[in-house]
């Protein structure tokens, strides 16, 4: 495989799948049309390479060139020469689709196209190429470059030589892929974003979150309660999947709760803005 990768869109998932691939040695084309986020992108990534190696998860010597494997791009037209691209642009079905037709149009015609969805079905995105052998999902969780293990989305048209390049590149991002069957939320979300609802509804009754979060990681031995973890992923993100799911399942459970739709509308999207169900600032 050709140590060219492409990854769309420069939002938290991006930047930090770029960090890994580029870390790894990889050559990494990021495609952001929004030069402000391009830039914020740009700078995150030399600030964690930079902690990284403070925090002894990096080598010193090579941590100089890592922003340099990395070129920052404003047009799809750019991946022509990466044989492997992962999408992460905002969880919005119409504007993915899109986005694989781009690809396909642009990217050569053995590359091997990538989701990091939280919740599309892969089938659906395949279905917008010519190539619905090479399409799978690559659902990595947040923080990218420090979990170590990508829940892997074989599409029904996925073949078994896509799934094989998807396991070389993440073995050498030092991760493991664990391979799931293609449906709405796959496996993670599908069970996380429920919980995440129901905790946040729980709000509702008078409880407070830091009760909510000490309850799952107190009673349950969970590194992190559910609505931290939400304000991990992004509460914009969270409420996005969710309604996905809603309208991918047809169940009514997968519902945005009245508080959590609140914080959004409010700009209160978690760790990344500095407020969500907790308060970071």
């Amino acid at each position: 495989m050709s140590d060219v990768v492409g990854v769309v869109g420069a939002g938290v998932m991006g930047a930090g799948i770029a960090q890994c691939l580029a870390q790894a040695g990889y050559e990494v084309v990021v495609v952001e049309p929004d030069c402000d986020a391009a830039e914020r992108a740009r700078r995150g990534l030399a600030e964690a390479v930079r902690l990284a190696v403070l925090l002894g998860r990096g080598d010193r010597r090579t941590a100089s060139t890592v922003g340099r494997r990395v070129r920052w791009v404003e047009r799809l037209e750019e991946l022509n020469e990466a044989e492997f691209v992962i999408e992460c642009v905002t969880e919005r079905i119409e504007l993915k689709e899109r986005v694989f037709g781009e690809l396909d149009r642009h990217c050569p015609a053995d590359a091997v196209l990538a989701s990091c969805t939280s919740a599309i079905p892969i089938a659906r995105l395949a279905t917008a190429t010519r190539r619905a052998d090479r399409v799978l999902g690559l659902h990595f969780m947040n923080p990218a470059p420090l979990t170590s293990t990508v829940e892997v989305v074989r599409g029904e048209q996925t073949s078994p030589e896509t799934l094989a390049r998807a396991d070389d590149l993440l073995t050498r991002l030092g991760k493991e892929a664990i391979v799931v069957g293609d449906r709405a939320g796959f496996v993670v979300n599908r069970v996380l974003m429920l919980c995440i609802a129901e905790a946040a509804a729980t709000l509702d009754t008078g409880v407070d979150p830091a009760t909510v979060d000490a309850l799952f990681e107190r009673c349950l031995g969970h590194r992190m309660g559910p609505l931290r973890t939400a304000d991990l992923i992004g509460l914009d993100n969270v409420a996005d999947t969710l309604e996905v799911l809603r309208r991918e399942t047809g169940e009514p459970h997968y519902r945005v709760p009245a508080t959590l739709a609140t914080l959004v509308d409010a700009g209160h999207f978690g760790r990344k803005t500095g407020r969500g169900f907790h308060d970071y600032r």
